[in-house]
């Protein structure tokens, strides 16, 4: 991947990291896979908030969703967070 490819993307990623509602949600996702119902029970705000987050989050890689029976539960692709962490290593070394 080119630089400036590299930049946007970390870029990206560091953009939709940045709000504290999608931040909840990660710390949540990494100890169990779960549903939006539960992440709203957590976090105290509204289903199409959660949903909204959830969106963006998904958007970027970082999540995986599995339907299982009326719901979709959501679990957390920490190999695309670790990879976002190591870019932004190199850049810092």
């Amino acid at each position: 991947m080119d630089s400036l490819k590299q930049t946007e993307k970390i870029v990206k990623i560091s953009k939709v990291l940045s709000d504290s509602n999608r931040m909840e949600i990660i710390k949540l996702l990494n100890k169990r896979s779960m549903c939006v119902h539960a992440i709203v029970c957590h976090l105290n705000i509204s289903q199409p908030a959660v949903s909204k987050h959830l969106k963006q989050l998904a958007d970027i890689g970082l999540l995986v969703s599995e339907k299982k029976g009326m719901y979709v539960h959501y679990s957390l692709k920490k190999e695309i967070l670790l990879n976002y962490l190591n870019d932004i290593e190199k850049i810092v070394s």
